[in-house]
């Protein structure tokens, strides 16, 4: 049975999965021949390919013909063994160990922060350099963190020969959609002040909460109870307060990485930031409404001409039709889509702008901005 909304089908699926299980990755053959494996590049390797960020890696490596001689795909014990096709190729998944680190130039990691803890300083003291998709290191002072259409200076002291390895951290997904579309303003204006209000996609939760988002839909729309076993309440045709950890000052983890990340990528330890974090029952891609107070005047059309020439950036605003972003326009998109672009009437003069952005949160949030990042090391 399909599903019975219109949302893209992730391509990890099978159409035969389980959904009372978490679903096992198909590895679905590429069909892209690689023009010739490059000599001169690096020696890649995956850990957590068999997640969905994993196969995302997988995805815009091959799209982006990202240049490696060689690919590692590396996994836990339990998936190791399989085998699937990657761009015509047949490929092993191997077990995750120390060695398996020796002769890799660059680790994507997205296997979790315990993993990214244990095995990110090992693959560094081998001379990997490693692009961490977990929240690991990202506050770690010595670990840039990095967007690289926003703070790509972070990252100027690494480079692939140099010798030894290194880490470099990728942000949170809501913090990537929402900097992406807002630091080209900040550069022009200065942001003093930003409230984020996010709409977040189960696929931020994995790809074990797409697969209970639809069964929960068949579910409720055939009158049963809704099986709750990622989440614990009914997610379909529901939202509520992200999922995250509620710290003692009333926000959840969710909300304190934006506000922290903010801060350390923008390097400005000044800027106010508050947020708040909802789970909506999307499949893939968040979206975010972000109010903005500016230091110097700010007016909406040149905002507007800001954003329409912004990297990785795509202006969807077109209020005599009502047509503004939407998750499902930019799932399995690159860039990021900025609409509802307009002065802020509670705020004196042109100092303050509210903006909507959505952005595909494996996407852009997680495996594209590692893959540039490493780009950035060539």
């Amino acid at each position: 049975m399909e599903a019975l909304f219109p949302f893209p089908k992730p391509t990890h699926f099978s159409s035969t999965t389980n959904l009372l299980t978490p679903p096992k990755p198909t590895f679905a053959s590429s069909t892209k021949v690689r023009m010739s494996l490059q000599e001169n590049g690096p020696s890649v390797a995956v850990v957590g390919v068999t997640g969905a960020v994993g196969q995302e890696f997988l995805s815009v490596l091959s799209d982006r013909n990202f240049p490696y001689r060689s690919i590692k795909m590396l996994a836990s014990k339990r998936s190791a063994g399989r085998r699937f096709t990657f761009e015509e190729k047949e490929h092993v998944i191997e077990e995750l160990t120390p060695e398996s680190f020796d002769g890799v130039d660059i680790a994507l990691f997205s296997a979790g922060g315990s993993i990214s803890r244990e095995f990110g300083p090992i693959a560094v003291e081998r001379g990997t350099i490693v692009v961490d998709n977990s929240s690991a290191f990202r506050m770690d002072e010595n670990v840039p963190l990095v967007i690289p259409e926003v703070n790509p200076e972070a990252m100027d002291h690494i480079k692939l020969g140099m010798g030894k390895g290194a880490l470099i951290a990728n942000p949170n997904c809501s913090t990537i959609i929402c900097l992406v579309a807002a630091t080209p303003l900040h550069r022009r204006a200065k942001v003093l002040r930003m409230v984020v209000s996010t709409y977040q996609a189960a696929s931020g939760a994995g790809a074990a909460a797409m697969e209970e988002l639809e069964l929960q839909t068949r579910e409720v729309l055939e009158g049963r109870s809704p099986t709750c076993k990622i989440f614990n309440q009914q997610y379909a045709f529901n939202l509520f307060s992200h999922n995250a950890s509620v710290l003692s000052n009333g926000y959840n983890e969710e909300e304190m990485k934006m506000v922290k990340e903010t801060r350390k990528i923008w390097n400005d330890k000044d800027v106010k930031i508050t947020a708040t974090c909802i789970r909506v029952p999307v499949m893939r891609a968040h979206a975010e409404s972000v109010n903005l107070q500016f230091e110097k005047p700010l007016d909406e059309d040149t905002a507007r001409d800001i954003l329409k020439n912004a990297p990785g950036v795509v202006v969807i605003d077109d209020r005599a039709s009502n047509h503004f972003p939407t998750p499902l326009e930019v799932s399995n998109k690159d860039d990021v889509a900025v609409g509802r672009i307009r002065r802020d009437l509670s705020q004196d003069g042109n100092l303050g702008l509210d903006i909507f952005v959505c952005g595909d949160q494996v996407r852009k949030g997680a495996a594209l901005n590692a893959i540039q990042i490493a780009e950035m090391l060539l």
